[in-house]
């Protein structure tokens, strides 16, 4: 795609040193088999595997629903504020070892207050995590919690409505769980109340649905983001729409093969997104679920992708502080860093187009 190479073991060190921000990471996602057998003793709770071994087996998922139903008894073991902390703090330190400044994460409520654990816990938890993660690692965390569109749109504006009282822990809200059957437009209202309340809005879209779905995100969700959006490319026009508003899309390439969504990762459309001129990020969505978190996607990618080098690198790591909800002297400060270190790397990203969603 273009002449700037490095050596594949002094561009890694680059990519893990380039300050980066993850936007589409599902924090009960990063619940690792080790901690699931933990909390789960802790709680005397028998689990349907065996052993760390027997339930890493069972991540041989063929659609986004079988993992989800793996995904949901998994969740089953967080059950108290200091579980939700745990889990958390792992993933924050496993991101900050990853180069990230920036951390924007999803959890879903209706997932834990479905089975009778009370918001105020999960809340408790994640902001004793996100606290701790502020103070001793020095990373900037928004909190983002998702509908499950495979329930109902009055579950979700209840959800809402509990979540008043954390309205400033909060940075927006998303739509995730079973894309099949559910399209956006299920949730118009929800939205337009989180918009009201001045949340951010992003979606999980085009991912199993069709690019009309990404559609439906933008026109009845308003989303700021879309989170996959990997099938946009069935649909020049969609295409040409996202490109021109600098949409970002929240790609996560080691997802998109461990659920099908594509066969190998050399044949993923992240190449084909930048060269189209689309605001793509990298990031792990379900990290312990899909075999890697940030940099493992990222290592992965620079091998499967080979035709991805500085520019694109540059570009993916910029989108992903300039598509951040971060405040704007953050991203500023974020991107002149990752600038100069590209170009102690030998590539001016000032020679290069800003193709970013605040150019």
């Amino acid at each position: 795609m273009n002449e700037h190479h490095l050596r594949a073991d002094a561009l890694l060190d680059l990519l893990r040193r380039a300050p980066k921000a993850e936007l589409h990471l599902h924090i009960e996602g990063t619940l690792e088999p080790e901690m699931m057998f933990a909390l789960a003793a802790r709680h005397g709770i028998p689990l349907p595997w065996p052993d760390v071994d027997t339930l890493r087996r069972a991540y041989d998922f063929q659609d986004l629903q079988s993992f989800l139903d793996l995904y949901y008894a998994g969740a089953s073991v967080l059950l108290q504020a200091r579980d939700f902390e745990d889990l958390a703090w792992a993933y924050f330190q496993r991101a900050r070892a990853d180069g990230c400044v920036r951390c924007e994460i999803f959890f879903d409520p209706q997932t834990h207050t479905d089975r009778g654990v009370p918001l105020a816990s999960v809340m408790q938890g994640l902001n004793a995590a996100i606290a701790r993660a502020r103070r001793e690692l020095g990373l900037s965390v928004g909190l983002i919690p998702c509908f499950l569109r495979h329930l109902s749109e009055e579950a979700a504006l209840d959800t809402l409505e509990a979540l008043k009282p954390w309205r400033d822990d909060l940075l927006g809200v998303g739509l995730d769980s079973s894309e099949r059957d559910h399209p956006p437009e299920q949730f118009a209202m929800a939205f337009a109340a989180a918009g009201a309340l001045g949340l951010h809005r992003v979606a999980h879209a085009g991912e199993e649905g069709p690019p009309a779905y990404i559609w439906d995100a933008l026109r009845s969700l308003h989303a700021e983001r879309v989170d996959h959006g990997v099938r946009c490319l069935e649909d020049p026009a969609l295409v040409a729409h996202l490109r021109e508003a600098g949409t970002p899309l929240t790609v996560c390439p080691l997802s998109n093969v461990k659920l099908r969504v594509v066969p190998r990762l050399e044949d993923h459309a992240l190449p084909q997104l930048l060269a189209e001129g689309l605001c793509a990020t990298v990031n792990a969505d379900d990290p312990a679920y899909f075999g890697g978190y940030l940099m493992d996607n990222i290592e992965a990618c620079t091998r499967a992708l080979p035709q991805l080098g500085l520019r694109e690198w540059h570009r993916l790591l910029d989108n992903s502080l300039a598509a951040s909800f971060a405040p704007d002297i953050d991203r500023i400060a974020w991107r002149a860093r990752l600038a100069r270190d590209f170009a102690a790397a030998g590539f001016d990203p000032g020679a290069a187009p800003d193709l970013s969603p605040d150019a």
